[in-house]
């Protein structure tokens, strides 16, 4: 028999057995299988290479129908990416490690759902998906396979649940735009309530200064008309302080007042005689 050769690429890794058992773990090249000779007394070694694909890969669990905690059936698909990290592990510990990691996922997805409420579901599938990677991070890496993601891809409600859901999601988005609405009107209610406040504001102190302006002109016309009266009696004092120093002033100004009242018809001029009289009798 002629000798065989296997090519190795990079994305793989090979297992070497002799009759059957590993040897050793191939990295990428190029090997030689070797023919194997038997003579009868002597017998060379029968070599076997088993490949790995060392590559990411997806594995998608579909359509498993899970009873949630308040019994509800839903279905659900995951997808998982995974790789295998140990070539013996992945093709020594189990059968088939593709397959044991879809009843992993599987059974795991399971217990999670088992514990979870249908509304728990609704509002949180990261749960799930979390859950699902916590509990088969593991026992996959037992059998030499690393998972890097576990991921929800649907959930499948039943047909009236469906209908029902979608008439809550309806309600629930017609209460946000109600909401919504209802704060945008306090929101433009409080905003012509302040302006108007600012407006009564400035028409308060608008108001307020044009009185103390009022106040301040009515307070310096007073000071000017009490300067003005000061003024006066202070130019009839010093008139009635020269009519004193001089009598004769005193004098003339009586006679230019009866000549002005003698221009009137109507003036009446009365004239005290009794100091006279008294002065006759007293002589």
């Amino acid at each position: 028999m002629a000798k065989r050769e296997v090519l190795i690429k990079d994305t793989h890794r090979g297992l070497w057995y002799q009759d059957g058992v590993l040897t050793r773990t191939l990295s990428a090249g190029r090997y030689v299988i070797p023919r194997v000779i038997n003579l009868g007394f002597y017998r060379t070694p029968k070599v076997e290479i088993k490949l790995v694909d060392m590559r990411e890969r997806d594995l998608t669990i579909k359509g498993q129908e899970i009873l949630t905690a308040d019994k509800v059936a839903i279905r659900v698909s995951i997808v998982v990416q995974f790789r295998v990290i140990d070539p013996r592990a992945a093709l020594h510990e189990v059968e088939n490690y593709e397959d044991r990691l879809y009843s992993d996922v599987q059974l795991a997805a399971r217990r999670s759902l088992a514990t979870m409420t249908l509304e728990e579901i609704l509002t949180n599938r990261n749960r799930l998906s979390e859950d699902i990677l916590a509990e088969i991070t593991e026992s996959a890496g037992r059998y030499g396979v690393a998972v890097l993601r576990a991921d929800v891809k649907d959930l499948i409600f039943p047909g009236n649940l469906q209908e029902v859901m979608n008439r809550v999601l309806a309600a629930e988005r017609m209460s946000q735009a109600q909401l919504i609405e209802a704060r945008t009107r306090a929101e433009v209610q409080q905003i012509e309530a302040q302006a108007k406040v600012e407006i009564r504001r400035a028409e308060l102190d608008t108001q307020a200064e044009a009185v103390r302006i009022a106040a301040q002109n009515e307070a310096e016309a007073q000071r000017i008309k009490n300067e003005a009266d000061i003024r006066t009696q202070q130019a009839r004092a010093d008139s009635a302080r020269l009519y004193e120093q001089h009598p004769a002033l005193m004098r003339l100004l009586e006679l230019e007042t009866l000549r002005a009242l003698s221009h009137s018809a109507n003036a009446r001029i009365y004239v005290n005689f009794e100091r006279g009289d008294d002065k006759d009798k007293d002589e």
